[in-house]
């Protein structure tokens, strides 16, 4: 499989309207109760991802990453504030429809990479179909897998794989059902430099290639860095956004927070 490498942008390519908006965020408000105290773990964030964009979401630990990515996701319900998933406003809505709208329109990769150990490859792609009471079509898990570049790996199970080739099982399992969003949670955390590598350079095709849109929490800045852009948390605000990413800028970036 053939990546990109960090902070490439391609020439002469369409570019897509500020209002082919994927997912839109607006004044997400998220309390916690811990022990005692209230810790404030969104306070008023915005945000916009266009269509077929690759963000980066980071800052220091507490900064309400994971929380963000979660509540965007579906996974969890904000305090306040408002959530539209490719158009389709997720407040109001009940855990079943809460449950198929996750299922049909976003796709979840996770540091864990979650693949049942007694399925094989195809087996684990096709599981969120069945899930949803579908029948896969074999030409789907087929080309989830292909897009992956793992066609010839359909009948491995996840211990005869490495851990990038189960990370990638996992990309194509969250691609099976065409998301409109795919969320990526630490999806290099468990993966040695290589590995890590081939991952990010598969996401960045899946952009590049597919109008794919990604939002992913990190806490590496040369994961950080295959991005088009990276936002910023601390105390759980929006502390600033970077385009064109480098590994020096988001580390420099990054510095600078943790020293505030």
């Amino acid at each position: 499989m053939t990546g990109f490498p960090a902070g490439a942008h391609r020439e002469g390519m369409t570019a897509i309207p500020d209002t082919a908006t994927a997912l839109r965020l607006r004044d997400l408000r998220k309390e916690y109760r811990v022990g005692q105290q209230t810790v404030i773990a969104l306070d008023g964030v915005t945000l916009d991802l266009p269509r077929g964009s690759f963000t980066a979401v980071m800052g220091p630990s507490g900064s309400g990453k994971s929380t963000l990515l979660h509540c965007a996701a579906g996974l969890d319900r904000p305090d306040s504030g408002t959530v539209e998933l490719a158009g389709a406003p997720l407040g109001g809505l009940s855990e079943r429809a809460l449950t198929k709208l996750r299922r049909d329109r976003a796709g979840f990769v996770f540091q864990a990479f979650n693949l049942m150990p007694s399925l094989t490859a195809a087996q684990n792609v096709s599981l969120p179909l069945r899930l949803a009471h579908r029948r896969p079509a074999l030409t789907q898990v087929e080309g989830a897998l292909a897009a992956v570049g793992l066609a010839e790996r359909a009948g491995h199970r996840p211990a005869e794989l490495s851990g990038g080739q189960q990370q990638r099982v996992a990309v194509a399992r969250a691609l099976v059902t065409s998301p409109d969003v795919l969320f990526a949670d630490e999806p290099t955390g468990a993966l040695d430099t290589k590995s890590s590598h081939q991952v990010m350079g598969l996401l960045r095709q899946l952009v590049d290639e597919h109008g794919q849109t990604v939002v992913m929490v990190t806490h590496d800045p040369v994961v950080a860095a295959w991005a088009d852009r990276v936002v910023f948390l601390c105390d759980g605000r929006i502390a600033g956004q970077l385009y064109h990413p480098t590994p020096e800028t988001v580390a420099n970036r990054l510095a600078h927070l943790e020293d505030a």
